[in-house]
């Protein structure tokens, strides 16, 4: 299957906003305070590649440039019109541009009174507008540059659904060396989206890496089908993301709802596109820098080469946080190291030079040449005093350039990533080596996961999206969902309908005990009393009957032979139709304290068994399935089946708000069997909902 498509009918093309050939900024402004000024000299200083008008009531020049009191009287109907007036004229200038055949707008003006009703009128024009509430437009190849601020030349598109986050983007870009290759604040979004931009970047050439912010992900499944494409393409992308709360969690029906915030929904999404996603904007530029570096980092195995042994230390500590490995040396390799440094050299990993730098600056590019060419590490992270010689010491200057261009052509050469981290970060050795590719980082922390960040993404598969839409209904109640289940290979206890005394007597006879009585309809039957278990005999399984029915209500009841087998530990297994993301599935301990425990992994429905067996073994209760202490394993195949076959149910239901849940589902060293589930699914009535419980 492919991807959908990133947006609806195709109206017209983005290249308007790519490469326009005419572009008029209305609402320019000669005061340097005003956003009118901003845009008119940022569009002015792309007049070589297009003509550039200016609109200004106010009349005069501004910037040198003439203006015209109106679109109408400017002498060519430019191509792309930038709209930063007052609110209430917004409208007659849209209008207006209408009228002349305009086919593109940018809206910088916030509070636009009916801006959908604008847009609408837009787009049956046959034209586009992105915004409005836009901080504007930057294509470096294209010399365009209609926002506000300035940006650097560089490698790394932004896409932001924030203007002002979008901005501290590209300056920290700036600050990195990476600079901005496209940038688009997408604004209000009345008609351009998120996904039609991020797709608009897959043939942007000067474009290496894709950094993301987004609030809110109504759309999240056609941004992440362009989020693949993009991968696809060669071009790795790093997400941003606002809203990680607990509010939803407080209203949520089931267990997997409450367990899964909004950001773990976007993790799992990003996981499956092959993206990552970061916490903070400085991080997602680290990992863009290493992303974006000559030679990208590949592998978790690296070498940590120092200039003092605390800062080696230090290093290495982090690297192993972070999830990298600092692997021990061979013998012939801390051989080779140790013939180039002083006796007091430390030659395993980390490397401690020992003052051998000082004494000679080359003895860095001659460990890290040994390290890069080894084989043993995949790459090498620098870290301490090289970058500062020069800034102390105007003697060293150049001979610490010398050797940042010696090491900049490692990588290359060996075809493994060099990371740096220095004291004297914002040194001209330091920028020199960023300039030849080369990430530098003021910590080591920093360095360390900005590496690992980029592993990280490196290794992540593009997973495809759920094969078709889904085709089969819901099922009706709680018999039904159990027939689904056990389709599915889910194992349950015997069990019988009891909805009267006549057939819970009768079912004693056709079920083992000791018995477990359960009002199926509830969906939390514990706080509601709604469940008993451990009825040894008839007479006790009648008595809690009586008095459930009594407090509950009528049923129809369930009573089922209760699973007592030992080493048994309780999962949850639970899919549902997340908004703006699509089917997910969650596995995790279980059980009446699951919410407590919070122990979960999610992933896009469906998974393989591959996929599942690694969701099990990254939850912190796993050792409690692998034979902990001594006790037997449990059947992990048993339960990837059960994981698997949920996660293909919820691909296959209709409905928005479907969940499905299995709580707990008690998996021993004989099996697995779900002895509670439920699903709550959309009714043919609005606001009713159709639960099957068993």
């Amino acid at each position: 299957m492919t991807d959908p498509p990133a947006a609806g009918p195709p109206r017209s093309s983005l290249a308007v906003f790519r490469d326009p050939a005419s572009v008029a900024v209305v609402g320019a402004s000669s005061n340097p305070a005003k956003w009118g000024h901003w845009l008119a000299r940022g569009a002015l200083a792309g007049r070589d590649r297009r003509s550039v008008h200016l609109v200004s009531h106010g009349g005069g020049d501004i910037l040198g440039a003439p203006t015209a009191p109106t679109l109408t009287a400017l002498p060519e109907v430019p191509d792309l019109v930038a709209v930063c007036v007052p609110a209430p004229h917004v409208a007659p200038v849209i209008d207006e541009a209408l009228g002349l055949g305009v086919r593109g707008f940018l809206g910088i003006t916030a509070g636009v009174p009916d801006a959908a009703g604008l847009a609408a009128r837009i787009t049956a024009a046959g034209a586009r507008i992105i915004g409005p509430s836009s901080l504007g437009l930057y294509d470096a190849e294209t010399e365009l540059h209609i926002a506000w601020g300035d940006f650097q030349p560089g490698r790394l598109a932004i896409v932001s659904q924030s203007g002002q986050v979008g901005s501290e983007l590209a300056q920290l870009a700036r600050g990195a060396g990476l600079g901005i290759s496209r940038f688009v604040s997408v604004g209000g979004q009345v008609d351009v989206t998120m996904a039609e931009l991020l797709d608009d970047l897959a043939d942007h050439a000067s474009t290496a890496v894709v950094a993301l912010y987004a609030e809110s992900f109504g759309d999240g499944e056609r941004v992440f089908a362009a989020v693949r494409r993009l991968r696809r393409a060669g071009k790795p992308v790093l997400v941003l993301s606002a809203g990680d709360s607990e509010a939803g969690a407080r209203a949520a029906r089931s267990h997997t709802s409450a367990l899964t915030s909004p950001a773990e929904l976007v993790d799992a999404a990003c996981r499956a596109a092959g993206a990552l996603r970061v916490p903070t904007p400085a991080a997602l530029v680290d990992v863009a820098a290493c992303v974006a570096a000559g030679t990208p980092p590949r592998g978790r195995r690296i070498a940590v080469l120092s200039d003092s042994g605390g800062q080696g230390a230090l290093a290495a500590d982090c690297a192993h946080r972070d999830g990298l490995t600092v692997p021990r040396l061979s013998a012939p390799l801390a051989g080779e190291i140790a013939a180039l440094l002083p006796e007091t050299a430390a030659t395993d990993n980390p490397v401690d030079l020992a003052g051998a730098g000082e004494q000679n600056l080359s003895s860095y590019t001659a460990v890290a040449r040994a390290l890069l060419r080894s084989g043993e590490v995949d790459s090498v992270l620098m870290s301490g005093y090289f970058g500062r010689y020069g800034l102390d010491s105007t003697a060293l200057a150049g001979a610490e350039q010398d050797e940042a261009a010696a090491l900049a052509a490692l990588p290359v050469t060996y075809g493994r990533a060099l990371v740096l981290h220095s004291m004297g970060a914002d040194g001209e050795a330091a920028d020199l080596l960023r300039a030849l590719g080369v990430p530098v980082f003021p910590t080591v922390g920093a360095a360390s996961r900005a590496l690992s960040g980029a592993v990280e993404l490196d290794a992540r598969p593009v997973r495809e999206p759920a094969p078709g839409a889904p085709d089969t209904r819901a099922p009706a109640g709680f018999w039904e969902t159990r027939a689904d289940l056990l389709g599915a290979g889910i194992v349950f206890p015997e069990a019988r309908r009891v909805p009267d005394r006549a057939r819970l007597l009768t079912a004693f006879a056709e079920l083992r005990p000791p018995f477990v009585l359960k009002a199926p309809w509830l969906e939390h039957k514990t706080e509601a009393g709604g469940v008993r278990i451990g009825l040894a005999d008839a007479t006790a399984a009648t008595a809690a009957f009586d008095e459930m029915r009594g407090r509950l209500g009528e049923g129809p009841y369930l009573l089922e032979e209760q699973d007592v087998r030992s080493d048994v530990t309780e999962l949850i297994v639970g899919a549902r139709r997340a908004p703006g993301i699509g089917p997910v599935v969650t596995v995790g301990a279980g059980g009446t304290r699951a919410e407590v425990h919070r122990d979960t992994v999610t992933e896009c429905a469906p998974v393989s068994p591959e996929q599942a067996r690694a969701m099990i073994l990254r939850l912190r209760c796993a050792p409690l399935l692998t034979g902990w202490r001594g006790a037997p394993p449990a059947d992990l195949d048993a339960l990837v089946h059960a994981v698997v076959a949920v996660s293909r149910l919820i691909t296959r239901y209709r409905g928005e708000r479907i969940e499905l849940e299995i709580n707990p589902l008690r998996v021993g060293p004989d099996g697995a069997v779900a002895v509670d589930a439920l699903l709550l699914a959309p009714a043919d009535g609005p606001g009713h909902d159709t639960q099957g419980e068993t």
